[in-house]
């Protein structure tokens, strides 16, 4: 081996460290670019389980025959409120922006803030507000069959 392979060698041992010696100097850059960038991992977080609205009353059982699965994105703007309505089939979602509050008929009170999932009441009436500045976001998820209504509206319960 002569001085300048040598030197080579060399150069390329302490650039790319020990494991790479024998792999050639694309591996190298490749080994380089890898601890640089390395690979990242999915990341599975639950949001909720629960046999529960966030009430605490009991979901009631599945519907018999052929499910229909709805997905829905809500875009609440600030200040607006939604009319009171009931749900005939089970919902849940999650909440990507903002703060929305959820008040039944009977008072009871929830807030679900940005990140969070919820699981709608099934069968009380309630309605949400967007209490915040900005905007809210919502997808919500229904457990429904074909022909049912997502809500049914109670235009008669007047907002404070």
């Amino acid at each position: 081996m002569n001085k300048s392979t040598k030197w080579m060698l060399a150069a390329i041992f302490t650039i790319c460290g020990a494991t790479t010696l024998g792999l050639g100097l694309s591996s190298c850059k490749k080994a380089q670019t890898e601890n640089e960038n390395p690979v990242k991992k999915v990341v599975s977080t639950e949001l909720i389980r629960t046999s529960q609205s966030w009430d605490g009353v009991e979901l009631p059982d599945y519907f018999q025959g052929r499910p229909e699965l709805v997905a829905v994105k809500y875009v609440f703007p600030a200040g607006q409120k939604l009319g009171w309505h009931h749900h005939v089939a089970m919902n849940y979602g999650v909440l990507v922006q903002g703060e929305l509050t959820i008040i039944g008929l009977d008072g009871k009170t929830k807030v679900v803030h940005e990140g969070e999932a919820v699981v709608e009441m099934v069968g009380t009436v309630h309605h949400g507000e967007n209490r915040g500045t900005k905007d809210c976001i919502l997808y919500m998820f229904y457990l429904s069959q074909k022909d049912l209504p997502l809500a049914v509206q109670h235009p008669d319960i007047p907002l404070e």
